[in-house]
């Protein structure tokens, strides 16, 4: 009798294995913050990759950079093909405000707002046994403004860092008193900042908070299943961080546990680290994840735009995603190695004008690039599946260290890279893809691999410089044009594609795919590519 049980016992759990393995093809719904490639298209091949189906909205519905689509059309189909997914993860920011950018200018009502809330209530009633995962954002505070951006009021060009600057003292205020100077430039910054521009931003600021205490409230009741509050681009004693402080105390007044809500720095990246989440919920999977990092602050390394150490964020995002960390390789599913300085710098010298940057010389060996290397072809040569977090840079690859990736054959060997943006962008997006790629084709993995070096190494790290730098000195008003390129797009789309297809024919394998690529500026602007790959 027993072994007759024995024998039914292993039956079931191989038809439980089996039907996870199966589940690959199950639909997944997905509303991104904005139409970026990064955020929408980018974030959805990953999914694709691992086998499941995206439903994903009209790209026209999603915003732009210069504007946010209406948000009947976009509630309309998520209530029409919300019923027919296996998940969902929708953005807070494109539903209630129409998007990321529009979240920081928009002139919605209370009551308008409160009536986009209240449809996550009907969402809820009819689709009670769905999986609802939501991502939002903290309005960022950028610490100056700057010229033609359309990212922020327009006042903010002009006054953004005096703006910044009285905040952050009203909040240093608050936690641990200021310095008679302190109040002295307070008081200077009230006679030069308009009191209608200061009272706007606030105002705007205070409506979003309160949005985003009622998303809380629908995370406390189960309309919300798992809710991410990320903190956008701030820093310490920042309008941004007092306004997480306070949701924290109120989070924790209700006494909502991590497993259903996190609030933590970064934006960007939280639609795949919700949708690698939802495919490990789908599938019954925990998966165990490996860090390591280069030598020196390591862990404890604080990058720019975050208020917290690389640790605590990677801690974070991984039980976002639905993993756990482990202290040994040879239970991890994935090893997780983290690219920061040895001296927990983060460097900015990729893309910034040529008139303000700096002499650090971003293409020679560091302290660190060797050790890091070798620890890479370690783990890969010990057979471990390995994943890279390139966070040295504030935006783009480190050309050192994936020069040694590529001179000892490593870049096809990894299972995920990332090295775009802030640190904390690139730890979620690196981690939640190497957390899928269990799940794909190695030719898959490939491909997904070979967007990244384009985008984070080729573009980012090098070609943006080149043509950044020829629009400063080529064009008049030259600054303005790298904003926004005001009609010469074929001409500078031309120059990055045509520099894109040489790096990536000396630096890359021949695939098909990467010999006839075209690159467009997706938002009109030197800040992000889309890359079109040919059939």
């Amino acid at each position: 009798m027993r072994i007759l049980f024995q024998i039914f016992l292993t039956l079931t759990l191989i038809l439980m294995t089996t039907a996870r393995a199966d589940a690959a093809g199950e639909k997944i719904l997905y509303i991104p913050v904005d139409d970026r490639p990064i955020t929408f298209k980018q974030t959805a091949e990953v999914v694709t990759a691992a086998g499941y189906e995206m439903i994903l909205p009209p790209k026209n519905y999603l915003s732009r950079y210069d504007n946010g689509q209406s948000f009947d059309k976009l509630w309309s189909w998520l209530e029409e093909n919300i019923s027919n997914v296996d998940a969902a993860v929708i953005s807070a920011d494109a539903v209630i405000y129409g998007g990321l950018i529009p979240s920081r200018k928009h002139e919605i009502s209370e009551s308008d707002l409160d009536a986009r809330i209240n449809r996550f209530k009907a969402l809820r009633e009819k689709n009670p046994h769905l999986k609802i995962y939501v991502l939002a954002s903290l309005m960022r505070a950028p610490h100056e403004g700057t010229a033609g951006s359309v990212e922020e009021p327009d006042y903010y060009a002009q006054y953004g860092a005096d703006i910044f600057r009285y905040t952050s003292l009203a909040y240093k205020g608050e936690v641990s008193g200021l310095t008679s100077g302190e109040h002295d430039a307070m008081y200077a910054i009230q006679n030069r900042v308009p009191t209608e521009f200061l009272n706007d931003w606030l105002s705007r600021r205070k409506k979003n908070l309160d949005v985003t205490k009622k998303l809380i409230d629908l995370t406390d009741e189960g309309i919300i299943n798992y809710l991410i509050i990320g903190r956008d681009d701030h820093w310490t004693f920042s309008q941004t961080q007092r306004e997480s402080n306070e949701l924290t105390s109120y989070a924790q007044k209700n006494n909502i546990p991590k497993y259903k809500l996190q609030m933590l720095s970064g934006v960007d990246e939280f639609g795949l680290v919700l949708l690698a989440r939802a495919v490990d919920d789908l599938r019954g999977d925990i998966p165990k994840v490996f860090v390591a990092y280069n030598k020196g602050t390591g862990a404890e390394t604080i990058p720019a735009y975050s208020d917290e150490t690389v640790a605590n964020s990677i801690e974070s995002e991984l039980t976002i995603a639905g993993g756990e960390l482990v202290n040994n390789p040879e239970s991890a599913d994935l090893v997780f190695l983290v690219n920061t300085d040895p001296a927990g710098e983060t460097y900015h010298s990729h893309n910034s004008s040529p008139f303000s940057r700096s002499s650090f010389d971003y293409n020679s060996p560091r302290d660190g690039t060797k050790y890091f290397v070798d620890m890479v072809e370690r783990y890969v040569n010990e057979g471990y599946p390995v994943c890279v977090a390139d966070i040295t840079f504030g935006n783009g690859a480190d050309n050192p260290m994936m020069n040694m990736l590529k001179e000892r054959g490593l870049l096809f060997k990894l299972q995920a890279y990332a090295g775009w943006n802030t640190a904390t962008n690139s730890i979620g997006y690196s981690l939640s893809t190497g957390i899928l790629a269990r799940h794909m084709s190695t030719d898959a993995k490939d491909k997904l691999l070979a967007t990244r070096y384009l985008d984070d190494w080729a573009y980012q790290a090098n070609v943006r410089t080149t043509v950044g730098d020829w629009i400063y000195y080529n064009i008049p008003d030259g600054e303005k044009f790298y904003s926004n390129f005001g009609g010469r797009n074929f001409e500078i789309e031309d120059a990055i594609t045509k520099l894109m297809r040489e790096f990536a024919a000396k630096n890359l394998p021949p695939y098909d795919y990467l010999r006839d690529f075209n690159v467009t500026c997706a938002w009109n602007r030197m800040f992000e590519i889309d890359i079109e790959f040919s059939e």
